[in-house]
Protein backbone atom coordinates (compact mmCIF):
# COMPACT_ATOMS: atom_id res chain seq x y z
CA UNK A 1 0.00 0.00 0.00
CA UNK A 2 1.11 3.63 -0.79
CA UNK A 3 0.69 7.16 0.51
CA UNK A 4 -2.18 8.76 -1.51
CA UNK A 5 -0.46 10.81 -4.21
CA UNK A 6 -3.43 12.72 -6.30
CA UNK A 7 -6.08 14.81 -3.92
CA UNK A 8 -7.59 15.26 -6.70
CA UNK A 9 -8.59 11.67 -7.80
CA UNK A 10 -11.92 10.23 -6.83
CA UNK A 11 -11.55 8.12 -4.16
CA UNK A 12 -13.85 6.03 -2.04
CA UNK A 13 -11.81 6.91 1.90
CA UNK A 14 -12.50 4.19 4.66
CA UNK A 15 -11.59 6.19 8.15
CA UNK A 16 -10.40 3.24 10.32
CA UNK A 17 -11.08 5.48 13.61
CA UNK A 18 -15.25 5.14 12.18
CA UNK A 19 -14.77 1.33 11.41
CA UNK A 20 -13.36 1.01 14.88
CA UNK A 21 -16.29 2.64 16.30
CA UNK A 22 -18.63 0.38 14.42
CA UNK A 23 -16.49 -3.00 15.59
CA UNK A 24 -16.23 -2.25 19.36
CA UNK A 25 -20.40 -2.11 19.34
CA UNK A 26 -21.25 -4.62 17.40
CA UNK A 27 -18.52 -6.82 19.80
CA UNK A 28 -20.22 -4.95 22.66
CA UNK A 29 -23.52 -6.32 21.46
CA UNK A 30 -22.53 -9.70 20.88
CA UNK A 31 -20.40 -10.21 23.71
CA UNK A 32 -24.19 -8.95 25.99
CA UNK A 33 -26.17 -10.84 24.48
CA UNK A 34 -24.55 -13.87 23.99
CA UNK A 35 -25.12 -14.33 20.39
CA UNK A 36 -22.27 -14.47 17.25
CA UNK A 37 -22.00 -11.76 15.14
CA UNK A 38 -20.52 -12.23 11.64
CA UNK A 39 -19.56 -9.92 8.88
CA UNK A 40 -21.50 -10.12 5.56
CA UNK A 41 -19.57 -9.77 2.46
CA UNK A 42 -22.72 -8.87 0.45
CA UNK A 43 -22.63 -5.36 2.12
CA UNK A 44 -19.00 -4.93 2.76
CA UNK A 45 -15.74 -7.55 1.57
CA UNK A 46 -12.80 -4.89 1.71
CA UNK A 47 -10.35 -7.65 2.22
CA UNK A 48 -7.67 -5.59 3.08
CA UNK A 49 -9.09 -4.48 6.31
CA UNK A 50 -9.72 -7.87 7.39
CA UNK A 51 -6.46 -7.68 9.96
CA UNK A 52 -8.77 -4.39 11.52
CA UNK A 53 -11.75 -6.26 11.59
CA UNK A 54 -10.39 -9.52 13.05
CA UNK A 55 -9.38 -7.98 15.95
CA UNK A 56 -13.42 -7.77 17.10
CA UNK A 57 -15.07 -10.39 14.54
CA UNK A 58 -13.78 -13.55 13.66
CA UNK A 59 -16.29 -14.84 11.26
CA UNK A 60 -18.13 -13.86 7.86
CA UNK A 61 -20.89 -15.28 5.88
CA UNK A 62 -20.85 -15.85 2.13
CA UNK A 63 -23.41 -15.99 -0.58
CA UNK A 64 -21.23 -17.33 -3.28
CA UNK A 65 -17.94 -19.86 -4.18
CA UNK A 66 -15.96 -16.53 -5.14
CA UNK A 67 -17.40 -14.75 -1.05
CA UNK A 68 -17.06 -18.66 0.67
CA UNK A 69 -13.05 -18.46 -0.60
CA UNK A 70 -12.44 -15.01 1.12
CA UNK A 71 -14.24 -15.99 3.96
CA UNK A 72 -12.08 -18.93 3.80
CA UNK A 73 -8.34 -17.06 2.38
CA UNK A 74 -8.83 -14.14 3.60
CA UNK A 75 -10.98 -13.69 6.63
CA UNK A 76 -8.56 -16.79 8.08
CA UNK A 77 -12.10 -18.49 9.13
CA UNK A 78 -14.84 -20.96 7.51
CA UNK A 79 -18.16 -19.24 6.22
CA UNK A 80 -21.16 -19.46 6.97
CA UNK A 81 -22.55 -19.95 3.84
CA UNK A 82 -26.26 -19.13 1.87
CA UNK A 83 -27.11 -19.20 -1.59
CA UNK A 84 -30.82 -19.09 -3.32
CA UNK A 85 -29.12 -22.10 -5.10
CA UNK A 86 -25.96 -24.03 -5.45
CA UNK A 87 -24.47 -25.24 -8.25
CA UNK A 88 -23.19 -28.93 -8.10
CA UNK A 89 -19.76 -28.76 -9.24
CA UNK A 90 -19.39 -26.31 -6.98
CA UNK A 91 -20.54 -27.46 -3.93
CA UNK A 92 -18.29 -29.71 -2.64
CA UNK A 93 -15.29 -26.24 -2.63
CA UNK A 94 -18.04 -24.40 -0.87
CA UNK A 95 -18.67 -27.65 1.59
CA UNK A 96 -14.86 -27.03 2.41
CA UNK A 97 -14.39 -23.98 2.60
CA UNK A 98 -17.64 -23.45 4.94
CA UNK A 99 -18.22 -24.17 8.90
CA UNK A 100 -22.09 -24.09 7.71
CA UNK A 101 -24.15 -24.35 4.49
CA UNK A 102 -27.59 -23.33 4.60
CA UNK A 103 -30.02 -24.87 1.41
CA UNK A 104 -32.83 -22.51 0.49
CA UNK A 105 -34.98 -25.17 -0.37
CA UNK A 106 -36.08 -29.01 0.60
CA UNK A 107 -35.06 -30.39 -2.54
CA UNK A 108 -31.54 -28.32 -2.92
CA UNK A 109 -31.10 -30.07 0.21
CA UNK A 110 -32.23 -33.23 -1.18
CA UNK A 111 -30.07 -33.02 -4.17
CA UNK A 112 -26.97 -32.34 -2.70
CA UNK A 113 -26.91 -33.98 0.69
CA UNK A 114 -24.78 -37.00 -0.79
CA UNK A 115 -22.01 -34.16 -1.27
CA UNK A 116 -22.50 -32.62 2.00
CA UNK A 117 -23.02 -35.60 4.22
CA UNK A 118 -19.18 -36.41 2.57
CA UNK A 119 -18.15 -33.06 4.77
CA UNK A 120 -17.87 -32.20 8.36
CA UNK A 121 -20.02 -28.74 7.53
CA UNK A 122 -23.57 -28.15 9.75
CA UNK A 123 -26.17 -28.20 7.77
CA UNK A 124 -29.22 -25.65 7.68
CA UNK A 125 -32.52 -24.74 6.00
CA UNK A 126 -34.08 -21.46 5.41
CA UNK A 127 -37.02 -20.65 6.28
CA UNK A 128 -39.70 -17.31 5.50
CA UNK A 129 -41.66 -15.88 8.14
CA UNK A 130 -43.51 -14.34 5.56
CA UNK A 131 -43.30 -11.05 7.93
CA UNK A 132 -40.99 -7.79 6.67
CA UNK A 133 -41.09 -4.36 7.86
CA UNK A 134 -39.05 -3.28 4.71
CA UNK A 135 -41.32 -1.06 2.23
CA UNK A 136 -39.17 -1.22 -0.97
CA UNK A 137 -39.93 -4.73 -2.95
CA UNK A 138 -36.66 -4.85 -4.53
CA UNK A 139 -35.02 -5.24 -1.31
CA UNK A 140 -37.94 -7.49 0.47
CA UNK A 141 -36.91 -10.76 0.66
CA UNK A 142 -40.55 -11.79 2.42
CA UNK A 143 -42.90 -10.41 0.03
CA UNK A 144 -45.35 -12.64 -1.57
CA UNK A 145 -44.12 -15.00 -4.02
CA UNK A 146 -40.47 -14.97 -2.58
CA UNK A 147 -38.35 -17.32 -3.95
CA UNK A 148 -36.19 -17.17 -0.41
CA UNK A 149 -36.88 -19.75 2.48
CA UNK A 150 -39.63 -22.20 2.90
CA UNK A 151 -42.62 -21.10 4.61
CA UNK A 152 -44.31 -22.34 7.83
CA UNK A 153 -46.84 -24.16 5.81
CA UNK A 154 -44.63 -25.98 3.46
CA UNK A 155 -42.46 -27.38 6.48
CA UNK A 156 -42.48 -31.49 7.17
CA UNK A 157 -43.63 -32.37 10.85
CA UNK A 158 -39.91 -33.78 10.80
CA UNK A 159 -36.47 -31.89 9.71
CA UNK A 160 -34.50 -34.19 7.63
CA UNK A 161 -31.82 -35.50 10.73
CA UNK A 162 -29.04 -33.84 8.83
CA UNK A 163 -30.89 -30.49 9.24
CA UNK A 164 -29.05 -28.42 12.19
CA UNK A 165 -30.06 -25.29 11.77
CA UNK A 166 -32.34 -22.57 10.64
CA UNK A 167 -31.64 -19.35 8.62
CA UNK A 168 -34.25 -16.56 8.26
CA UNK A 169 -33.23 -13.13 7.00
CA UNK A 170 -36.39 -10.27 6.98
CA UNK A 171 -34.61 -7.19 7.44
CA UNK A 172 -33.15 -4.38 5.52
CA UNK A 173 -31.26 -1.44 7.34
CA UNK A 174 -34.00 -2.56 10.30
CA UNK A 175 -34.75 -1.68 13.68
CA UNK A 176 -34.49 -3.71 17.25
CA UNK A 177 -38.63 -3.79 17.00
CA UNK A 178 -38.64 -5.20 13.67
CA UNK A 179 -36.77 -7.89 14.72
CA UNK A 180 -38.69 -8.27 18.09
CA UNK A 181 -41.76 -8.51 16.09
CA UNK A 182 -39.89 -11.13 13.31
CA UNK A 183 -39.07 -13.51 16.49
CA UNK A 184 -42.32 -13.48 17.82
CA UNK A 185 -43.79 -14.77 14.16
CA UNK A 186 -40.93 -17.19 14.42
CA UNK A 187 -41.59 -18.05 17.46
CA UNK A 188 -44.97 -18.75 16.70
CA UNK A 189 -45.05 -20.32 13.39
CA UNK A 190 -41.60 -22.77 13.52
CA UNK A 191 -42.40 -23.75 17.29
CA UNK A 192 -42.03 -27.50 16.23
CA UNK A 193 -38.61 -26.65 14.33
CA UNK A 194 -36.75 -24.82 16.22
CA UNK A 195 -36.71 -27.42 19.06
CA UNK A 196 -35.51 -30.04 16.48
CA UNK A 197 -32.22 -28.03 15.36
CA UNK A 198 -28.93 -26.45 17.20
CA UNK A 199 -28.51 -22.61 15.75
CA UNK A 200 -30.66 -20.28 14.65
CA UNK A 201 -29.51 -17.65 12.12
CA UNK A 202 -30.79 -14.38 12.22
CA UNK A 203 -29.82 -12.89 8.55
CA UNK A 204 -28.56 -9.53 8.13
CA UNK A 205 -30.40 -6.21 8.13
CA UNK A 206 -29.32 -5.48 11.61
CA UNK A 207 -28.47 -2.16 11.78
CA UNK A 208 -27.15 -1.67 15.58
CA UNK A 209 -24.70 1.02 14.65
CA UNK A 210 -27.21 3.44 13.16
CA UNK A 211 -27.66 6.56 15.54
CA UNK A 212 -31.24 6.10 16.65
CA UNK A 213 -30.85 2.22 17.06
CA UNK A 214 -32.00 0.81 20.06
CA UNK A 215 -29.59 -1.03 21.39
CA UNK A 216 -30.86 -2.34 24.75
CA UNK A 217 -34.02 -3.16 22.82
CA UNK A 218 -31.65 -5.53 20.92
CA UNK A 219 -29.65 -7.07 23.89
CA UNK A 220 -32.92 -7.42 25.66
CA UNK A 221 -34.85 -9.10 23.18
CA UNK A 222 -31.86 -11.55 21.92
CA UNK A 223 -31.14 -12.64 25.64
CA UNK A 224 -35.70 -12.75 26.30
CA UNK A 225 -35.09 -15.40 23.24
CA UNK A 226 -32.29 -17.37 24.59
CA UNK A 227 -33.58 -18.09 28.01
CA UNK A 228 -36.46 -19.58 25.68
CA UNK A 229 -34.51 -21.41 23.50
CA UNK A 230 -31.26 -21.93 25.74
CA UNK A 231 -29.88 -25.44 23.30
CA UNK A 232 -29.75 -22.61 20.36
CA UNK A 233 -26.84 -21.02 19.04
CA UNK A 234 -27.64 -17.48 17.68
CA UNK A 235 -26.12 -16.32 14.76
CA UNK A 236 -26.34 -12.56 13.14
CA UNK A 237 -24.76 -11.20 10.00
CA UNK A 238 -25.89 -7.78 9.59
CA UNK A 239 -23.23 -6.22 6.74
CA UNK A 240 -24.47 -2.43 6.55
CA UNK A 241 -23.63 -2.39 10.25
CA UNK A 242 -19.73 -2.55 9.51
CA UNK A 243 -19.21 -0.08 7.31
CA UNK A 244 -22.19 2.36 8.32
CA UNK A 245 -21.02 5.69 8.54
CA UNK A 246 -17.64 5.06 8.11
CA UNK A 247 -16.44 6.92 5.21
CA UNK A 248 -17.15 8.67 2.09
CA UNK A 249 -16.95 9.03 -1.84
CA UNK A 250 -14.75 11.93 -2.95
CA UNK A 251 -14.96 13.92 -6.33
CA UNK A 252 -15.01 16.87 -7.83
CA UNK A 253 -16.96 19.19 -10.35
CA UNK A 254 -15.55 18.93 -14.14
CA UNK A 255 -18.27 20.81 -16.08
CA UNK A 256 -21.44 22.78 -15.20
CA UNK A 257 -24.25 22.97 -17.75
CA UNK A 258 -27.74 24.85 -17.77
CA UNK A 259 -30.84 24.28 -19.81
CA UNK A 260 -34.38 24.59 -19.12
CA UNK A 261 -33.07 26.51 -16.26
CA UNK A 262 -31.84 23.82 -14.56
CA UNK A 263 -27.90 23.68 -13.42
CA UNK A 264 -26.06 20.42 -13.11
CA UNK A 265 -22.77 20.15 -12.15
CA UNK A 266 -21.16 17.03 -13.47
CA UNK A 267 -18.76 15.33 -11.65
CA UNK A 268 -15.78 12.63 -12.01
CA UNK A 269 -17.88 9.94 -10.24
CA UNK A 270 -21.41 8.15 -11.35
CA UNK A 271 -24.49 7.11 -9.79
CA UNK A 272 -24.82 4.40 -11.86
CA UNK A 273 -21.31 2.87 -11.72
CA UNK A 274 -19.88 3.83 -8.22
CA UNK A 275 -23.40 4.32 -6.10
CA UNK A 276 -26.29 1.95 -7.61
CA UNK A 277 -27.81 1.90 -5.03
CA UNK A 278 -28.90 5.77 -5.34
CA UNK A 279 -30.82 4.91 -8.23
CA UNK A 280 -31.80 1.19 -7.46
CA UNK A 281 -33.57 1.97 -4.09
CA UNK A 282 -33.78 4.97 -4.71
CA UNK A 283 -32.81 7.20 -2.17
CA UNK A 284 -30.79 10.98 -2.07
CA UNK A 285 -27.05 11.06 -0.67
CA UNK A 286 -26.06 13.21 1.84
CA UNK A 287 -23.61 15.83 0.27
CA UNK A 288 -21.13 17.40 2.40
CA UNK A 289 -22.14 20.93 2.78
CA UNK A 290 -25.42 20.87 0.79
CA UNK A 291 -28.77 20.58 2.06
CA UNK A 292 -31.14 18.44 -0.61
CA UNK A 293 -34.13 20.25 -1.37
CA UNK A 294 -37.64 19.25 -3.29
CA UNK A 295 -37.51 22.79 -4.68
CA UNK A 296 -35.62 24.29 -7.44
CA UNK A 297 -35.23 28.22 -7.52
CA UNK A 298 -32.97 29.04 -10.33
CA UNK A 299 -31.70 32.48 -8.36
CA UNK A 300 -29.99 29.89 -5.54
CA UNK A 301 -27.15 28.12 -5.52
CA UNK A 302 -29.10 25.26 -6.13
CA UNK A 303 -27.45 22.44 -8.22
CA UNK A 304 -28.86 18.73 -10.01
CA UNK A 305 -25.84 16.58 -9.74
CA UNK A 306 -24.46 14.42 -12.73
CA UNK A 307 -22.84 11.31 -13.18
CA UNK A 308 -20.07 11.36 -15.88
CA UNK A 309 -21.46 8.25 -17.64
CA UNK A 310 -23.67 8.00 -20.73
CA UNK A 311 -26.78 6.83 -19.25
CA UNK A 312 -29.44 9.75 -19.42
CA UNK A 313 -30.92 8.77 -15.75
CA UNK A 314 -27.14 9.55 -13.87
CA UNK A 315 -27.96 12.30 -11.89
CA UNK A 316 -29.88 12.92 -8.76
CA UNK A 317 -31.28 16.36 -7.31
CA UNK A 318 -31.67 18.88 -6.37
CA UNK A 319 -28.97 20.51 -3.60
CA UNK A 320 -28.89 23.63 -2.15
CA UNK A 321 -25.01 24.88 -1.65
CA UNK A 322 -23.53 27.74 0.67
CA UNK A 323 -21.79 29.39 -2.59
CA UNK A 324 -22.21 29.16 -6.31
CA UNK A 325 -20.01 25.95 -7.42
CA UNK A 326 -16.94 26.11 -9.70
CA UNK A 327 -14.97 24.02 -11.63
CA UNK A 328 -12.88 21.95 -9.44
CA UNK A 329 -14.72 22.20 -6.33
CA UNK A 330 -15.06 19.07 -4.12
CA UNK A 331 -18.54 17.11 -3.78
CA UNK A 332 -17.90 14.68 -0.69
CA UNK A 333 -20.76 12.22 -0.77
CA UNK A 334 -21.29 10.68 2.63
CA UNK A 335 -21.87 7.29 3.95
CA UNK A 336 -20.66 5.11 0.84
CA UNK A 337 -18.72 2.59 2.29
CA UNK A 338 -21.48 -0.18 2.44
CA UNK A 339 -23.07 -1.16 -0.64
CA UNK A 340 -20.79 1.07 -3.01
CA UNK A 341 -17.75 -0.84 -3.62
CA UNK A 342 -18.90 -4.39 -3.52
CA UNK A 343 -21.70 -3.23 -6.30
CA UNK A 344 -19.70 -1.02 -8.32
CA UNK A 345 -19.06 -1.78 -11.93
CA UNK A 346 -16.91 -0.09 -15.06
CA UNK A 347 -20.37 0.87 -17.34
CA UNK A 348 -19.05 3.12 -20.20
CA UNK A 349 -15.67 2.33 -19.11
CA UNK A 350 -15.31 4.98 -16.50
CA UNK A 351 -12.33 5.08 -14.35
CA UNK A 352 -13.01 3.32 -10.77
CA UNK A 353 -12.35 5.98 -7.80
CA UNK A 354 -9.43 4.53 -5.46
CA UNK A 355 -9.99 3.10 -2.46
CA UNK A 356 -8.42 5.15 0.48
CA UNK A 357 -7.97 3.70 4.15
CA UNK A 358 -7.18 6.69 6.43
CA UNK A 359 -5.46 5.95 9.25
CA UNK A 360 -6.13 6.95 13.01
CA UNK A 361 -2.95 8.67 12.63
CA UNK A 362 -4.14 10.86 9.53
CA UNK A 363 -2.10 9.15 7.38
CA UNK A 364 -3.96 7.93 4.00
CA UNK A 365 -3.05 4.77 2.04
CA UNK A 366 -4.16 4.12 -1.10
CA UNK A 367 -5.58 0.23 -0.73
CA UNK A 368 -6.18 -0.39 -4.89
CA UNK A 369 -5.89 2.02 -7.57
CA UNK A 370 -7.21 0.66 -10.86
CA UNK A 371 -6.72 1.40 -14.04
CA UNK A 372 -7.15 0.49 -18.01
CA UNK A 373 -6.47 -2.93 -17.37
CA UNK A 374 -8.73 -3.66 -15.00
CA UNK A 375 -11.64 -2.82 -17.44
CA UNK A 376 -9.71 -4.37 -20.36
CA UNK A 377 -9.83 -7.73 -18.45
CA UNK A 378 -13.45 -7.77 -17.73
CA UNK A 379 -13.86 -7.96 -21.75
CA UNK A 380 -11.29 -10.64 -22.02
Amino acid sequence: MKEMDDPQRPAYVLEEELLRKNLELIRSVADRAGVEIILAFKAYALWKTFPIIREYIPYSTASSIFEARLAYYEMDSPAHTFSPAYKRDEFEEICRLSSHVTFNSLSQFEALKDIAGASSVSLGLRINPEFSAIETELYNPCAPGSRFGVPASEMPDLLPQEIEGLHFHSLCEGSAEDLRQTLVIVEKNFASALKQVKWLNMGGGHLMTRKDYDVELLVDTLRSFQSRHPHLQLIMEPGSAFGWQTGYLRSHVIDIVEHQGIRTAIVDVSFTCHMPDCLEMPYHPVIRGAQHTHEYNAAENIYRIGGNSCLSGDYMGNWLFDKELQIGDEIIFEDMLHYTTVKTNMFNGIPHPDIVLKRTNGSMEVLRRYGYEDYKGRMD
